[in-house]
């Protein structure tokens, strides 16, 4: 989609396909024309192309209550909030999350409703219940804002081997550099590596649990409606049959996440090249790894790339440690009913622990340098962290274009 040509014509092939779906709205178009972003992965082969070009299509489709729409949903489309610059981007919607306080962990009360707090409401829901948000669970103990994350290039990280975030697995900081990290297991003991809390294994699967979370669009891997603090939705208010969207459209969905390429890198210069340089040797690159490796996949454009991730795709530390914000329920470990502890409060894919970073690097540690860095970019538990401006900006610049955090 890095031109019209590469976006326009694919969208005239697919009406035949897709004819029952709205088609993408001009913005949007305008939006991908001219733009890096939000192009295919280069290498995919014709009917890979063709099912990306499909799933843009299903990505972009503006649903209602009459083919599936909600009763209860955030928004009424995928690009509505992932949209910025283009289909599959960041988006400005905020979003609110319950979570139930339960000792040194916390629940994320999917039985009653959690944990997305859906903000909008079919007619017929409203007109059943007399509700036109759907109510955080009486059981809740904290609420957090979240934001739209952008997804390009996440096909790329679901195709990095378990093996490799496996190996850079250290709870317990045996090489003694001040920071430790573990993956989060699924209960199907499989390594967590997308949501808030890496709750969900594959892209396939955090893909179709989006569909009913956000836009209440059931379909066949995730076919149950969410509910009203645990109680069924009331007969009548969802007309549409499940499962709401089809397999092909699903997979094809899918495939469009999974086959949108990554930012394309801004050219280095000698700031940026400084700045890199800065951001290794203070220690930031032990957590936020520049680049994994992909394994062999069936797809040649997934198999065996350099992704430019600045990421390792682990946790830390220990359950009770790393509190990042404060307020109930926020920043907490989050456990799940298999047990695995992982940290809520920043998007999934969070640094180790780094308690000890500040004294292996004290120019920039405690009580030194110009621009204090706050929180989890500091450090979290450690405290403040006191690093020059110009590395921090200089860090975010080297890591942003080609990044997918």
């Amino acid at each position: 989609m890095s031109g019209r040509s590469l976006f326009l014509v694919p969208f005239l092939i697919v009406v035949a396909t897709a004819c029952e779906r709205q088609l993408p709205t001009g913005d949007l178009l305008a939006k991908a024309g001219g733009n890096s972003l939000g192009r295919p992965l280069a290498g995919l082969k014709t009917e890979e192309r063709r099912l990306f070009d499909r799933g843009s299509v299903v990505f972009a489709t503006e649903f209602t209550p009459e083919t599936g729409l909600g009763p209860l949903f955030n928004s009424t489309s995928c690009a509505e909030c992932h949209e910025n610059p283009v289909a599959g981007g960041v988006g400005d919607e905020v979003e609110i999350h319950a979570t139930e306080l339960q000792g040194a962990v916390c629940s994320d009360l999917s039985a009653v409703g959690g944990p997305v707090i859906q903000q909008t409401v079919t007619t017929a829901l409203h007109d059943s219940l007399g509700i036109d948000v759907e109510p955080v669970p009486l059981a809740a103990t904290g609420t957090g804002l979240r934001t739209t994350p952008s997804i390009l290039g996440f096909g790329l990280l679901d195709a990095v081997p378990e093996a490799e975030i496996l190996a850079r697995a250290d709870p317990d900081d045996r090489d003694g550099d001040g920071i430790s990290g573990r993956p989060n297991m699924t209960p199907d003991g499989l390594v967590g590596r997308f949501g808030r809390k890496a709750q969900t294994a594959t892209l396939r699967e955090f893909n179709a649990t989006a569909f009913v979370m956000e836009m209440g669009i059931t379909n066949p891997e995730s076919d149950v409606e969410q509910t009203v603090d645990g109680h069924p939705l009331p007969l009548g208010v969802d007309p549409t049959p499940d499962p709401e969207l089809s397999q092909a459209d699903l997979d094809a969905a899918i495939a469009f996440v999974r086959f949108l390429a990554p930012p394309a890198p801004q050219g280095m210069t000698v700031a940026l090249a400084a700045s890199r340089q800065e951001f290794i040797q203070i220690g930031c690159a032990g957590c936020h790894v520049p680049y994994l490796k992909t394994g062999p996949n069936p797809v040649k454009a997934l198999s065996d790339q350099t992704v430019p991730a600045f990421t390792d795709l682990r946790y830390g530390p220990e359950p009770g440690r790393h509190l990042s914000r404060a307020g109930a329920a926020v920043g907490v470990p989050h456990r799940a009913a298999h047990g695995a502890a992982v940290q809520d409060g920043v998007p999934a894919r969070r640094p180790g622990d780094v308690d000890r970073a500040g004294d292996r690097f004290p120019r920039w540690g405690r009580g030194g340098g110009p621009g204090p860095v706050r929180g989890a970019a500091a450090g979290g538990a450690g405290g403040d962290r006191e690093v020059p401006e110009g590395v921090v900006t200089g860090a975010i610049a080297v890591a942003v274009p080609g990044a997918y955090m």
